[in-house]
């Protein structure tokens, strides 16, 4: 029963971004290498989050549980604080990358566009940050011993690997608005992005009361979908067109020559 709970939840977790890992980014050697420094940049994030966490608690009260509470909601305030600064340093280095590869380029032109950049780049801040968050729950899934006996949620892997799941979706459409709004000079949608963050972190807090923290998080994670979609340039025609199926037909004309290569004798 532990092997199935683990692999189960292993596919519910990371079997979507698998998925577009092998269709999107396992092909492009640059895509690979972006997704590689998007990772250690949100670890290193995290290690700052941590250690700024660490010495709060060191420095408190250890017995009062109420105040260990709040460090505990002040550390997860700071990480995301943390993480969306990393994320606008990875931009900006991103986008001397960018510079770099259009002036060695042949044409004059980047062989990766930004909005490419901002789908990897949000998608290894998803893909670490969900390895981090589930990788412990689903080593204990193995078992020995099985969730629920002391009257806990029997529910608890199984709500951890969808959680996981919408985080790599919304790293990944934070990425996308994060950077579309950095290129088009739109703070506002900065903050809309860290706040996004920001509610979806503490809504954590309020498990294992799991239809109050999942639901209003895929509620989050599909509003930002959607516009990611459009900050991408996205729009109804698009969608028209991908429903269709239908291949466009091409504008360019075709010129035959009449010359003949002449018959043999």
């Amino acid at each position: 029963m532990g092997a199935a709970v683990f692999f189960g939840c292993t596919f519910v977790a990371f079997g979507p971004a698998l998925s577009l890992f092998i269709l999107t980014i396992a092909g492009d050697p640059l895509r690979v290498i972006i997704l590689v420094a998007g990772s250690f940049f949100w670890l290193v994030s995290v290690l700052l989050s941590s250690l700024i966490w660490f010495v709060s608690v060191q420095v408190s009260n250890k017995n009062d549980s109420s105040l260990q509470y709040g460090l505990l909601i002040f550390g997860a305030a700071i990480s995301v604080l943390l993480q969306e600064a990393f994320r606008y340093a990875y931009y900006r280095l991103l986008k001397k990358a960018d510079e770099g590869l259009a002036t060695i380029s042949e044409d004059g032109r980047s062989p990766i566009s930004i909005q490419q950049m901002a789908y990897v780049s949000g998608f290894s801040f998803g893909i670490i940050s969900g390895v981090f968050s589930v990788i412990n729950i689903l080593a204990d899934a193995v078992g020995p011993g099985i969730v629920g006996v002391h009257g806990d949620s029997q529910y608890y892997f199984l709500t951890s690997a969808f959680l996981t799941m919408a985080i790599v979706f919304l790293h990944t459409f934070w990425g996308i608005v994060f950077f579309a709004a950095c290129e088009k000079r739109k703070p506002l949608h900065i903050a809309g992005v860290v706040l996004s963050h920001l509610i979806t972190s503490g809504l954590t807090f309020l498990n294992p009361w799991y239809e109050a923290s999942l639901i209003p998080i895929y509620i989050i994670t599909l509003g930002m979908g959607v516009w990611a979609f459009v900050a991408a340039g996205g729009n109804h025609r698009n969608i028209r067109k991908c429903l269709a199926c239908k291949r466009q037909e091409s504008n360019q004309v075709m010129v035959y020559s009449a010359l003949q290569v002449p018959n043999e004798d």
